[in-house]
């Protein structure tokens, strides 16, 4: 009979995994009923914390390592804590590391956990394909999971979620709702994630015969809300801007919300915005944003169990690639396109500030 982990427990109580997670951690922070809940269905199914790090192969350190592109980004904060759960389950300590867009960065802290003879590190490279530095420390031995990666090869376990999917939902969304001038606002394309959302978002776009204006096709150098900021004042200083636009994650989203309510701009009214991630910041926002959800924390806690797995099964390891669908979130900052379907430019901002200038009055 195969071990019971913290998805059963969450299947069974029919709550998500960081609940499980606060149950058996921090339950001062969970509600009494759903805390009732989550211990029954741990008794009912015989789930025990069991230390199966003692199984670990090689005399490794009882410990893991996880690599971030941005520890900074509240979304891989999430996948920080999906990754700790998982290993707090099996008694095995983290080692957090932010290669911060940095490939040296990320080389030398690969380096640094391998010199530490950890069991096992999960990583979301910079490169599409691991490197060469990565692919030589596990040939020598370390297990590595492929995070926010798909695998290139079968060499690999890797654990991800369908971006392809998530885009479609946006622009799905978008011109269910009668848009038709559609701006796009992506981070760095040599991300993978950036350039899976931005092919299908233009894909998906052509399907209903649409495609992005040159002038509103962006690409910001990080996916951080000052860069959003940047790119979004210079979307809404031209005389037209676009009345809907996909930003690749939650935080160029904040960045370009801001740009737009700074000069007067109504948001959805005169333009809609989109983010993705569904970071906790996302529906407190100034306009709540309509959002992809990703599922940050599951995606940490089972790209865990996979290197734990690996960890434990030695040679006779079968790699496999696991991928969790999005959903998307509806909420303010979306609405249909304006009715007479033109794109108001700076005059229309201008007019928006006089208005609430005389309102104040």
């Amino acid at each position: 009979m195969a071990r019971l982990t913290m998805r059963d427990v969450a299947d069974r109580a029919g709550v998500s995994l960081g609940t499980v997670s606060n149950v058996l951690n921090k339950p001062d922070v969970v509600a009494d009923e759903t805390r009732e809940r989550v211990m029954s269905a741990i008794q009912e199914i015989g789930f025990v914390r069991n230390d199966a790090a003692r199984q670990l192969r090689g005399g490794k350190a009882q410990a893991i390592g996880l690599v971030t592109l941005d520890i900074d980004n509240p979304f891989f904060t999430e996948v920080a804590r999906g990754v700790e759960a998982a290993a707090d389950e099996t008694n095995l300590m983290l080692f957090l590391c932010s290669s911060a867009g940095s490939l040296e960065r990320e080389n030398k802290q690969l380096r640094s956990l391998e010199e530490q003879r950890v069991a096992g590190i999960l990583m979301s490279p910079l490169e599409r394909n691991p490197s060469k530095n990565v692919r030589a420390i596990h040939e020598r031995g370390t297990p590595i999971v492929l995070l926010d990666r798909h695998r290139s090869t079968r060499q690999w376990c890797s654990a991800s979620v369908n971006d392809t999917r998530g885009a479609q939902l946006v622009a799905e969304h978008l011109v269910e709702l009668g848009h038709k001038k559609i701006g796009l606002l992506n981070g760095p394309i040599t991300l993978t994630p950036c350039l899976e959302r931005r092919e299908s978002f233009v894909a998906t776009l052509a399907q209903h015969g649409l495609e992005i204006a040159e002038p509103h096709d962006v690409e910001a150098p990080e996916m951080t809300i000052e860069a959003g900021g940047h790119a979004g004042a210079e979307l809404f200083e031209g005389k037209t801007w676009p009345t809907a636009l996909f930003c690749t994650n939650d935080l160029l989203a904040l960045g370009a919300e801001r740009a737009a309510l700074s000069r007067g701009i109504r948001i959805p009214e005169q333009v809609s915005i989109v983010g993705y991630d569904d970071i906790r910041y996302a529906a407190t926002s100034l306009v709540p944003l309509t959002t992809v959800r990703n599922p940050a924390f599951e995606l940490g806690y089972e790209a865990t169990r996979l290197l734990i797995d690996e960890a434990t099964d030695g040679p006779d390891h079968k790699h496999r690639r696991l991928q969790l669908e999005p959903d998307l979130v509806v909420r303010s900052s979306t609405s249909a396109t304006p009715r007479n379907g033109r794109t108001t430019g700076r005059s229309a901002a201008k007019s928006a500030a006089r208005r609430s200038r005389t309102a104040i009055k």
